[in-house]
């Protein structure tokens, strides 16, 4: 399979740091495994210095990593470094990084006494979970910029696979509010649901540009998920953490207003697995949107973590997820997505795609349950509605409701019902779906795939 490098926007936040920092910190870039860290870091030293040198510490052998116990001789340990990799390292010129740099805890330690030295640059790669499990012991560098990374967004997979002047006229609609037609949207969420299917991993979308064919890319998504799952095995030997991860679609199928931690692991509660709820989300394989108990501009502070929804970080993981006990050929997902015949009880599918959206765009994820009660007419007794906020933003000193639809109908009850709550803490209210661009009263409907632009 041909190794493609994709353009990823994470290269100018990279740009930045190394211009505006110039040396004083070490990069660290967090996110889940396989999400294209190492590349687009490799592809970034070889393009913006004049060397570099790259310990990957998941095969670096016992005599580079024997360098660190001599870093208070730093003109040794860059001589034999330089000697050992065969590279010459030029001052304020070169770059050294730490490739899964959770693997070996003294070289993180390190970081501190190389970006006092000053003579070269620094980023190290890892999973934040696994930096978390191996620092004991360690004294934890301060001197650290970090950011996270997060599989191909839907305008990088557009991107990827040459389609650039798709979103161009995404954001120009957007930003005119300006319907682009029937026919037009239509193959523009052709092209979205494409994403949904192939998703944001880059050796799934490798797999789709060698192959084109779904079964070959669904296979590459299953041995990243079972990469995923032997990692939860790890940090946890009970096989809750991993139950848990499987159990994402099934609990988002449910169609209920929290994931029920209980209908997984028996006479378990969210606050009894906090520690344990903590690590996965560390692990940037998921993604969670918690309660806002007041859904106001400050969402965490009023925020229930024991309420919570769980989506997987990638949506094209999630659709195989959703089958991963099947074959590839019984992934109904798979059919009724490419048909376009996605039936309203897979609608937790773009649910699960909007949530990905809205935290690779850099938004915490929080959302807003609610009832109402009604009387009957000449009667006493009640019924009782109840209506949820799929996700809440904010946007200056306002909130943003935001109601998902899997289909083209525009039906608005709960954003309705939370303008009549809340109308002097919101600034726009939004309707994502699969139909074409309109205003509909002071409620902006847009199709899903202008997600990211909110």
């Amino acid at each position: 399979m041909a190794g493609n490098i994709f353009k990823r926007k994470i290269y100018e936040r990279m740009l930045r740091w190394k211009q505006e920092n110039d040396g004083r910190t070490a990069l660290l870039i967090k996110g889940a495994r396989r999400i294209g860290k190492s590349t687009v870091t490799e592809e970034f030293a070889r393009k913006e210095y004049d060397s570099y040198i790259v310990i990957d510490f998941s095969i670096a052998d016992d005599a580079v990593k024997e360098l660190f116990s001599h870093i208070s001789d730093l003109d040794y340990f860059f001589l034999r470094l330089q000697s050992l990799f065969n590279v010459s390292l030029h001052e304020r010129k070169s770059v050294i990084v730490f490739d899964e740099v959770q693997l070996f805890p003294p070289a993180r330690q390190a970081i501190k006494h190389l970006v006092k030295d000053h003579r070269y640059d620094y980023i190290e790669t890892g999973s934040l979970i696994s930096i978390k499990k191996n620092v004991k012991g360690i004294v934890i560098p301060s001197e650290e910029t970090r950011i996270a990374m997060y599989p191909l967004d839907y305008e990088e997979f557009l991107w990827a696979i040459g389609k650039p002047q798709v979103y161009e006229l995404i954001r120009y609609s957007y930003q005119n509010l300006k319907p682009m037609g029937d026919a037009v949207n239509r193959d523009l969420m052709l092209n979205f649901r494409l994403y949904i299917l192939i998703g944001g991993m880059p050796q799934a979308i490798n797999a789709y540009l060698d192959s084109n064919d779904f079964s070959v890319i669904d296979a590459v998504k299953r041995n990243i998920l079972e990469l995923y799952i032997d990692d939860f095995r790890k940090i946890d030997p009970t096989g809750r953490a991993s139950r848990l991860f499987t159990s994402i679609p099934a609990e988002l199928s449910r169609n209920t207003a929290r994931y029920k931690v209980g209908s997984v692991i028996e006479n378990a509660t969210a606050s009894r697995l906090g520690e344990l709820l903590m690590d996965m989300g560390d692990s940037m394989t998921v993604n969670f949107a918690y309660h806002a108990n007041d859904p106001s501009v400050g969402f965490s502070l009023h925020a229930d973590y024991d309420y919570f929804k769980m989506f997987l970080a990638d949506t094209g993981l999630f659709v195989t997820l959703a089958f991963m006990d099947r074959d590839y050929t019984e992934n109904v997902i798979y059919r009724k997505l490419l048909s376009d015949k996605l039936s309203t009880d897979l609608g937790y599918v773009y649910e699960n795609a909007i949530a990905q959206m809205l935290k690779s765009a850099g938004n915490e994820l929080f959302y807003y349950t609610f009832k109402e009660e009604i009387l009957k007419d000449n009667e006493e007794a009640k019924t009782v509605r109840n209506y949820e906020i799929d996700f809440l933003i904010s946007r200056k000193d306002k909130i943003c409701p935001i109601e998902v639809k899997s289909s083209g109908y525009n039906s608005h009850k709960s954003l309705n019902k939370f303008q009549q709550k809340f109308s002097e803490r919101i600034l726009h209210r939004y309707l994502l779906y699969t139909k074409d661009i309109k205003k509909d009263t002071d409620i902006f409907c847009l199709p899903v795939y202008m997600t990211e632009l909110l």
